[in-house]
């Protein structure tokens, strides 16, 4: 290209100086970029839009603004979905290829960090390479959906394995203390406040715990439990905050979430929490008070929001007192404090607990579910149960799995888990029919040449009084033991009221 009458050939020879010749480079790039991106967008250091490119302007009607001037000065977060913008600012790392997805479609976009003279990050540059790269990039764009897809998978796999196991309903009992337990988790669970749950070891404070989370608007997010008690005070701290990459020795290359990074949107647990070492504790408190964690060998601060619910079967308030729980932190925690009763306290709920307890322990055993005699029940409603329902179940579990019979009476739970059915105990428990042998059916010679409705109606009416007099008219158990469901026995009932009567009248 020949020379213009103002140039000479200084004029276009390049700058010798470093300075002049990063501009130059710069001024350069930017231009090139200018001219050869679908769009470019500015932002400064608090997330403001400053300036778009006039290709860009053409993605504001799908995003949803008529011009620039209702886009320009918005928080870039709040007008582009999906941008990663706010990591370059906070990381001041460039993010040189990106694949970016919203209302507008997607695109093959890049982020610059842009830097004053100090080296500080002022703003970022935003960049969209490629318009609809779905029809020139195909094999990039399947492995990113595939990508995405399995991510999408895990993250649901995860948050099946962290739903709550338990609602405020699966807390039995219908005496005023349970139905007060569960009205006050009720209305815990209507707010994001720290709940404290205090009671002895074995009440049921980790059930409650999944109730009021099950009960809350988190319920969709993840429930993270950790006991106290059960982490070596050396791996608390980790176990809590996280651990950067290569933060020490041994540490996992690209470091590990800590349980309030994997709760947050939803709940943790911290169960035992008088538990807690005293230089862990001040950390806590400022976790809870500013919503923040800093990962062990990190200088990152990260935001989380986690709704904590804490549980102790210590005094904390005597702790405080001695010196050895923050008098600070308990206050933090104390917020919504709920009492779980003893098992002492509600003695009228130990029929409930001790048939929703066989249940599951026939379920898991994988043998039949066994009775519990009217004696029996009276034998249990009298212990102090210093182990509350952990050790009610632990009793039930070990008389069931010990004994062939299938009605547990007190002289089980007393000692004798293994008596023989002929025992004169079992045999006084179940009473002998008065009408014909256990293993034969009361059915007489003349009916044995009846029509077969009427042998099967007199075999029916013979195992339910057989029934009604091993349970002692209780028409649940009773139930159960014929392998029926409660509504044919009722139905049946009604037909042959006579049953009852006979039962009562010890016939």
């Amino acid at each position: 290209m020949p020379l213009s009458k103002n140039q000479t050939p200084a004029a276009l020879d390049i700058p010798q100086d470093v300075d002049g010749l990063l501009r130059l480079a710069a001024q350069s790039m930017f231009d090139v970029l200018a001219r050869s991106t679908e769009g470019m967008m500015v932002v400064d250091r608090h997330h403001r839009v400053v300036w778009i490119s006039e290709g860009y302007k053409r993605f504001l009607p799908a995003l949803g603004f008529n011009d620039e001037h209702e886009f320009v000065g918005k928080r870039v977060e709040d007008v582009v979905p999906n941008t990663q913008m706010l990591q370059v600012l906070e990381t001041g790392k460039p993010v040189l290829v990106d694949l970016l997805t919203n209302k507008a479609g997607t695109f093959l976009v890049s982020r610059l960090p842009l830097r004053n003279d100090a080296g500080e990050v002022i703003g970022a540059l935003g960049l969209v390479l490629l318009d609809h790269p779905e029809t020139t990039m195909q094999p990039l764009i399947q492995k990113f959906a595939r990508l995405q897809q399995e991510l999408e998978d895990t993250r649901r796999q995860l948050a099946a394995q962290r739903r709550p196991k338990y609602t405020i309903a699966s807390f039995i009992g219908a005496s005023p203390a349970a139905l007060e337990v569960k009205r006050q988790a009720r209305r815990v669970a209507q707010t994001d406040s720290t709940v404290l749950l205090l009671g002895e070891t074995g009440t049921g404070k980790e059930l409650m715990a999944h109730a009021i989370h099950s009960a809350s608007r988190r319920a969709h997010r993840p429930l993270v439990s950790v006991n106290i008690a059960a982490v070596p005070e050396t791996l608390l701290e980790a176990e809590f905050f996280g651990v950067a990459p290569g933060a020490y020795t041994g540490a996992e290359r690209k470091g590990r979430d800590g349980k309030f990074k994997l709760a947050d949107g939803g709940t943790l647990f911290l169960d035992e929490i008088g538990d807690m070492p005293l230089a862990l504790q001040s950390k806590l408190l400022r976790v809870l008070q500013e919503q923040e964690v800093e990962p062990l060998g990190s200088n990152t601060v990260m935001r989380i929001d986690v709704r904590v619910i804490a549980a102790t079967s210590r005094d904390l308030a005597a702790m405080v007192a001695a010196g050895s729980f923050r008098a600070d932190l308990y206050y933090r925690l104390n917020v919504l404090p709920i009492r779980v009763p003893a098992l002492r306290e509600r003695l009228d709920d130990i029929e409930a607990l001790a048939e929703a307890l066989g249940e599951d322990i026939a379920r898991r055993s994988g043998m039949p579910q066994k009775l519990l005699s009217p004696d029996a029940i009276d034998w249990l409603m009298q212990q102090a149960w210093p182990g509350n329902i952990r050790e009610l179940r632990n009793t039930l579990e070990q008389v069931s799995l010990m004994s062939d019979d299938m009605q547990l009476t007190a002289a089980h739970f007393q000692g004798g888990a293994a008596l023989p059915a002929t025992t004169a105990a079992a045999a006084a428990a179940v009473p002998a029919p008065a009408t014909a042998p256990a293993s034969t059916p009361a059915i007489s010679t003349a009916q044995a040449v009846a029509p077969l409705p009427e042998l099967i109606e007199a075999l029916e009416r013979d195992a339910i009084r057989r029934a009604l007099q091993a349970t002692g008219g209780n028409r649940m158990a009773a139930a159960r033991l014929l392998q029926i469901s409660r509504a044919s026995l009722y139905e049946r009932l009604a037909r042959w009221p006579d049953l009852e009567v006979q039962v009562s009248g010890g016939a």
